[in-house]
């Protein structure tokens, strides 16, 4: 009986703990929602209250009308989405062909591709640049992409390489026997099975590419061009910082990639059992 009411007193002092450390990492979030409804003189008065007095969207009006984030949501949503696309095109079919085709090298493979997230990006934004310039592919939306694609699709096919090996190969052998060929075996077959692997590797290409700074920062010189992210940055260079809009705009940089994880999760977890049925 001790150990029964140990074992139970324990589990709750995680789910304690568990609960606490959620709040401490939700906390400066909905703080920075709760802030973005406040009035210009409360959020000057009282800065540090946690519910507005009086709810106002005034500066969600403002960021989305004088300052145009509308244009660098939409943006970012091409850049962002185009490469979470081709990046999931190119990696399920490359680690599809290391698992089948490569086995004996996919460890050494799969350990090279890895080792590109051994050097920080900032040693390769000269580079980079360069390139891009050279190709005659700066301030553009492809010139973007294609540098995204150089770091999401070496780890994409890392993430997908444990999720195909995984697949039996008794479940295509029979759907040969079928009649089925490659390609109808690879996408009937295999790829209802790594579902969850593609969703999840989906998940983060499309966070790493919203979120990231440097090298939109870099490659894109124009306003109507410019993602979401260095348009929020492009707030801090005024001389009088408006932290209403930088509050709005933080909300609003942050709110696509929730979305976005919110109508996506639940197939994360079912994808498994579903794709092993189909």
């Amino acid at each position: 009986m001790r150990t029964v009411g140990s074992s139970r007193f324990g589990i709750s002092l995680l789910y304690v703990f568990l609960a606490l450390a959620s709040l401490v990492a939700v906390f400066p979030l909905l703080w920075i929602l709760l802030s973005s409804f406040k009035t210009s003189g409360e959020m000057a008065s009282h800065p540090l209250a946690f519910f507005p007095e009086t709810w106002t969207f005034d500066y969600y009006k403002r960021v989305m009308t004088n300052l145009n984030f509308g244009t660098n949501i939409k943006n970012s949503l091409i850049v962002s989405l185009s490469a979470t696309v081709i990046t999931i095109v190119i990696s399920s079919l490359g680690a599809y062909g290391i698992v089948r085709f490569f086995p004996r090298t996919g460890k050494k493979m799969t350990k090279l591709l890895i080792t590109t997230y051994m050097f920080p990006p900032i040693l390769l934004a000269v580079p980079y640049t360069i390139i891009i310039i050279k190709l005659g592919l700066a301030n553009s939306f492809t010139g973007l992409v294609i540098t995204y694609l150089s770091f999401s699709v070496p780890y994409a096919v890392w993430m997908l390489i444990g999720f195909f090996q995984t697949v039996p190969m008794e479940i295509e052998e029979a759907a040969k026997v079928d009649g089925a060929g490659k390609l109808r075996v690879f996408l009937q077959v295999v790829l209802p099975v790594v579902s969850p692997g593609i969703v999840a590797t989906a998940i983060y290409t499309f966070i790493n590419a919203w979120n990231e700074f440097l090298f939109a920062l870099l490659l894109i010189n124009t306003s109507s061009k410019m993602p979401i992210s260095v348009a929020l940055y492009s707030l801090t260079g005024s001389e009088i910082l408006d932290w209403g809009e930088m509050m709005a705009a933080s909300v609003i940089v942050i709110l696509p990639s929730v979305i976005f994880f919110m109508f996506i999760q639940k197939k994360i977890a079912g994808g498994l059992s579903d794709g092993s049925v189909k």
